[in-house]
């Protein structure tokens, strides 16, 4: 067995509690409108039926005696409803709310066969069966502190292990602990956001852990997140994990919200989006911006046409050819006028879609800007305000509520942050009334952020980079009221009418490319002797998208429309 000494219990209890508390969001959730699956909470995925298990039972929490790594606990779930079993145990860090989740399954079929409903030959290969026996791959075994034993259930052929399972003595769990599930209801699944590693604490014997999320993900994507762990004694998880997550075989969303529950949520859960004090760039219709003299263009052709304002002359369909682009009008007056939005006419432009196999959904929220303004530069005290660098007609950007629909509860949000961005839970967000987040856009590019402050994209080491300031004002947008549900494919055709102007997959903008060498000599010469960089190396800090202005295409031509967010 594999030993280590390299965990104590009271060294960090003074920062933070050794377990974490329970979690829940500022005000109640709402009897939410009556559909077939939504908020029931079970949802079907074929031959099994799972719940989402948010109590547990604490089995071992362990703190490091050196490095900054903090403490985490392992809990297996408690509270299993009858003819459900446990597919694999949680792990969560202890300096964070308990906010975690594991599923717990039913074999749909099995029971059905008890009922004598379906042929007692179903049961020679039901969707779970008990591991065969458990190897043991990381333990803590030590006369100084309490004991800890990590284990992977040994799958029978054609099944395959969902989770791990953790003790605090040295023998095998019981086979009863957790089911394992055939191989045809499963999707394979990656590492992601580790939980805690001593690794890099020059312990003895290390330790890595990682959540775990299917590897295909998106509205296409079938996989099912379990909520279940992985770990290993080395710094990376390796191409392909010993577990798996869940497939949705079911041939309906039906765990999905209907429309009327659409509309419901978003009064519920829209957030309050604020741009900054100092913002002249502010957002507008996409109508308003029609009406108030935006051109297409087509190559070839000197003259711009008018748009009408539900985009009906906008070509349709097709792929971003460089063949059309919107602009603004030559007129300065004009232009200028555009360029400054009109945030009274801004409202959401709302994409609902199913996540990690239908257990979630997505409420994806689009905001425009006519334009998006030149950056500002930080580099270590000096800040550098561009004159060119940065701007382009036409800015789109996203933020996304994922909501479990076993209850209708957020449960995380994703924050759009120019060409990537973060998942932020719901326990670390703000709110502005009840269950409302806040959004912060940022001063002239519109990057979306949980919180005020000033952040850079660049170097955080040598802090040289783009500079994003955020902060509350009088100008915000409230998408609780102010949206337009724009397409929600998963309801099928003739539920929600998708705008003319959706369908338009060319830029927004036109193409420029600036000569960025001049405006970042500016910078150059003003930087201490130790900082100087040469003009190659300091493009290399910041976006790519800062060095031209190209126009962004809409929502339908962006990867997370079908597939899942970028960070």
């Amino acid at each position: 067995m594999i030993g280590c000494e390299c965990f104590c219990w009271d060294s960090v209890s003074e920062y933070y509690p050794l377990e974490s508390q329970p979690f829940s969001l500022p005000s109640p959730l709402p009897t939410w409108p009556q559909g077939q699956g939504f908020a029931t909470g079970r949802i079907p995925l074929g031959e099994l039926e799972v719940v989402k298990i948010t109590n547990f039972e604490s089995i071992y929490t362990c703190t490091p005696n050196r490095g900054n790594t903090k403490g985490v606990t392992f809990y297996k779930p408690a509270g299993v409803p009858d003819g459900f079993f446990s597919l694999g145990h949680y792990c969560q860090p202890n300096d964070q709310p308990l906010r975690g989740y594991v599923l717990v399954a039913r074999d749909v079929a099995a029971t059905k066969i008890e009922d004598k409903s379906i042929s007692d030959s179903m049961s020679d290969f039901p969707a779970l069966r008990k591991p065969l026996n458990y190897t043991l791959i990381w333990n803590l075994d030590s006369p100084h502190v309490e004991c800890a034993y990590i284990w992977l259930p040994n799958a029978p052929v054609g099944y395959k292990p969902m989770g791990l399972v953790v003790t605090n003595k040295p023998y095998e769990p019981e086979l009863e602990e957790v089911r394992c599930v055939r191989d045809d209801l499963t999707e394979s699944c990656e590492a992601c956001n580790t939980i805690f590693n001593t690794v890099s604490t020059f312990s003895k014997y290390p330790i890595r852990v990682w959540n775990t999320r299917p590897c295909k993900r998106g509205m296409l994507g079938l996989g099912v997140s379990v909520g279940t762990f992985f770990c290993s004694t080395y710094s990376s998880s390796g191409d392909e994990l010993s577990i798996a997550c869940l497939k949705n075989v079911s041939s309906t969303w039906h765990a999905m919200p209907n429309l009327e529950q659409i509309h419901s949520l978003i009064k519920h859960y829209g957030p309050t989006v604020f741009f900054h004090p100092d913002d002249v760039y502010m957002p507008s219709s996409v109508p308003w911006f029609f009406k108030n003299g935006a051109l297409l263009y087509r190559d070839g052709i000197t003259k711009g046409e008018a748009i009408d304002s539900r985009g009906l002359n906008l070509p349709r369909g097709g792929t971003n050819d460089g063949e059309f682009w919107i602009d603004l009008p030559d007129n300065a007056e004009k232009s200028s006028y555009l360029k400054n939005g009109n945030i009274e006419s801004a409202e959401l432009y709302v994409h609902v879609k199913p996540a990690l196999g239908g257990t979630f959904t997505d409420i994806v929220l689009w905001v425009f800007c006519p334009f998006n303004g030149p950056a500002t530069i930080k580099a270590g005290l000096l800040n550098v305000e561009m004159s060119k660098i940065g701007e382009h007609v036409g800015d789109w950007e996203h933020f996304t509520l994922r909501l479990s629909n076993f209850s209708g509860e957020l449960w995380s949000m994703y924050f759009s942050q120019h060409s990537g961005g973060e998942w932020v839970d719901a326990c670390n967000l703000e709110f502005i009334e009840e269950n409302k987040p806040i959004v912060y856009s940022s001063k002239c590019g519109h990057a979306s952020y949980p919180h005020p402050g000033s952040y850079i994209m660049g170097s955080s080491k040598l802090g040289i980079g783009v500079r994003n300031d955020a902060s509350r004002s009088k100008y915000f947008v409230d998408s609780s009221i102010r949206y337009q549900i724009v397409a929600a494919e998963y309801l099928g055709d003739g539920v929600v009418t998708e705008p003319n102007w959706l369908q338009y997959m060319r830029e927004w903008g036109p193409t420029v490319v600036y000569d960025s060498r001049s405006e970042l000599d500016k910078i150059i010469r003003h930087l201490p002797f130790y900082l100087r960089f040469s003009v190659e190396t300091l493009c290399e800090l910041f976006p790519t998208e800062i060095y031209g202005e190209e126009g962004p295409t809409g929502p339908k031509e962006k990867d997370n429309w079908v597939g899942d967010e970028r960070c």
